[in-house]
Formats: structure tokens, sequence, C-alpha cells
């Protein structure tokens, strides 16, 4: 089954979302390059920006999947699912090592993983519905691309003015 009917209404949600996450991605890469040396000074940093760099592109693969021509409904499952589980595992490897660095109040890390699972998760049941035939799967990406938003964002903050406080 051909998800056309799924996806076709979706096409411009998917092409925002790219465009929106490629511009967000771009300002978190300017962030890193121009207070480098901060970012490297404070341990658990860098990985938050890999963690908004990960969880855009992430937004920027699921839209790019969706707008693809003539793919199934099991197959786009399958992928969002696969990038949903990448971000995951990427995104729960980044919070453990910070973890053990434990220097900031408990709550700070929490909100990232909160808002992370949130964005991963949402992004793995779009898949599994999808795999199940079920098209309202699509309606997923709607959380997981705003939480995306959300913690990418709040992280450029952080990257941007907090690091030179």
């Amino acid at each position: 089954m051909m998800v056309a009917s799924a996806v076709s209404d979706w096409s411009n949600f998917l092409v925002a979302e790219a465009s929106a996450s490629a511009a967000l991605a771009g300002l978190i890469f300017v962030a890193v390059s121009i207070n480098l040396p901060k970012i490297i000074e404070y341990p658990g940093v860098s990985g938050r920006a890999a963690e908004a760099l990960a969880l855009l592109v992430g937004v920027l693969i699921i839209a790019t999947l969706g707008l693809a021509p003539n793919q199934s409904q099991t197959v786009l499952g399958a992928e969002f699912l696969a990038v949903g589980l990448t971000l995951w595992f990427f995104s729960v490897i980044l919070h453990l090592r910070q973890l053990r660095r434990a220097k900031q109040p408990w709550w700070w890390l929490a909100s990232r993983v909160m808002l992370c699972q949130l964005t991963t998760l949402s992004f793995c049941i779009a898949g599994v519905l999808l795999l199940l035939g079920r098209p309202e799967g699509m309606d997923w990406l709607i959380p997981g691309c705003v939480f995306a938003f959300l913690t990418s964002t709040t992280s450029a903050w952080v990257l941007l003015i907090e690091i030179i406080r």
C-alpha cells in the first residue's frame, strides 16, 4: 500500500519542518563556532551542542524521508522508527555521560532528558503506527518536531548566551 494518500496531506508540513530544522541547525553551528573555546572549557556543553544538532538533523531526515515519492507505508514507518531509535540511543548516551559529571542541579539534566525523550519517542511511535498500517502515525511527527525545536532552541540559547556569562 502506497502512502501517497497518508503523506500527501503532510507535504507542506514536512517541507516547513525540513526548512526550519536546517535553519536552526545552522544557528547551532554558528553558536558553536563563535563560542568554541568556552564550549570546550565546560564539561558536557559539547554534548548539549551535539544533542541539539542530532535532533535537528533527525527532523531534517524524517522530513526528507516523508517527502520521498512512492514509498510504502511500511517502509516509511521503518525509516521513521530507525531515525527515532538512533536519536534515542544517541541522546541516552549523552545524558548518561552528563549524569556522571553531575555538577549542575539535577533538574537541568532532567528537563533535557524529558524533552529528548518526548522527541525521540514521538518519532518511534510514528514509525510503529505506520508499520502497523495506521496512517495517523503521521500525527506523532507534530510533537516530535515541536519538542526537537524546543530542545534545540534552548540549547542554542545556552550555547550563544549563557555560555559567556
